[in-house]
């Protein structure tokens, strides 16, 4: 999980750095870009979401070096290493129960406060985006800066088994422009799920061991290991894990936007039934966060990780 959780971020970094277009191709001249996101996962305990990272920040969330972990628990790890990153300047949020609230997202993408360590902060760069408009004279005043979003959604779509009623509106995300995929599996085995065809899922399996990769004398990382050298693998939706989390990546207000509409939409599909709630507001029997300190030492968290993760029927069922 620890490595799929890896693939979901390095997509969502493509994304943001390359473009949803780009594709790698064999032996072609990459740009820097490119291989900043490689040195972004590298197995080297500086680099901002390497295997070390994220292990030594579970520790935090209550999972012990070498401690499985679940979707849940490697999304809430990414994004406190997130906040470290700001080459990529990402607002990373996570739905929790079931429920995405709109004003929340765009309180968290909508600053206008200076980022920490300047010198790297994309909000000097070129490529800047203002609400999906290039930056020209006076456009900084006018507009609110938009951090692009990455939007993972932990979510329980069963007891033991995926609820069939749920499998339409997960093919859906599929197909949405903003999705990143899912990460989640079979049981007692971490996938990274990019699509579907007929009734199978197509995923990436992290169970592939190899050498470590080195920087050559140049400094540029031979790539090929980073991707796929034989076809994706496939298995039937119903043996899917019912706990997952599905990622999304918005990279302006309005793939935001279009992304809202797409899910209300969806709503309305004959035979989907909704994975999640999609609110504008945040629903008056929610307690604030500040309120409960969802930190990861927290009763609160430490409940809402057993409830994800936790193999004990009737703890899940009690629970639900």
């Amino acid at each position: 999980m620890l490595r799929c959780g890896q693939m979901i971020f390095a997509q969502a970094l493509v994304c943001r750095h390359l473009g949803r277009d780009w594709r790698w191709i064999k032996g072609k001249r990459q740009m820097d870009n490119y291989f900043n996101v490689l040195n972004a996962f590298i197995d080297k305990k500086d680099s901002y979401y390497s295997i070390h990272q994220i292990a030594q920040m579970g520790v935090g969330e209550g999972k012990s070096i070498g401690q499985w972990y679940g979707p849940n628990t490697v999304a809430q790890v990414l994004k406190k290493l997130a906040t470290f990153d700001t080459w990529s300047s990402l607002a990373v949020h996570i739905a929790m129960d079931n429920t995405v609230v709109m004003e929340e997202i765009r309180r968290l993408c909508q600053s206008n406060l200076p980022c920490a360590g300047a010198a790297a902060c994309p909000a000097l760069e070129s490529d800047v985006l203002y609400n999906g408009y290039p930056e020209e004279p006076g456009v900084r005043d006018r507009l609110v800066l938009w951090k692009p979003l990455v939007l993972l959604i932990p979510l329980r779509l069963g007891l033991t088994e995926i609820n069939e009623a749920y499998i339409e509106t997960l093919k859906h995300c599929f197909m949405m422009p903003q999705s990143l995929g899912v990460i989640g599996g079979k049981p007692n085995s971490a996938h990274y799920f990019i699509g579907y065809v007929g009734e199978e899922l197509i995923y990436l399996d992290p169970h592939t061991t190899q050498p470590a990769v080195e920087p050559g004398d140049s400094g540029c990382l031979p790539d090929e290991s980073f991707h796929c050298q034989h076809p994706p693998c496939r298995m039937s939706i119903a043996e899917l894990d019912p706990s997952i989390a599905v990622g999304f990546f918005c990279n302006t207000e309005a793939d935001f936007n279009d992304w809202c509409q797409q899910i209300k939409k969806l709503a309305l599909v004959r035979g989907a039934l909704p994975m999640f709630e999609l609110v504008e507001r945040q629903p008056s029997h929610f307690s604030n966060p500040d309120v409960l300190n969802l930190t990861p030492d927290s009763s609160d968290a430490d409940r809402l990780e057993r409830f994800f993760d936790s193999e004990d029927e009737d703890f899940e069922i009690l629970s639900l």
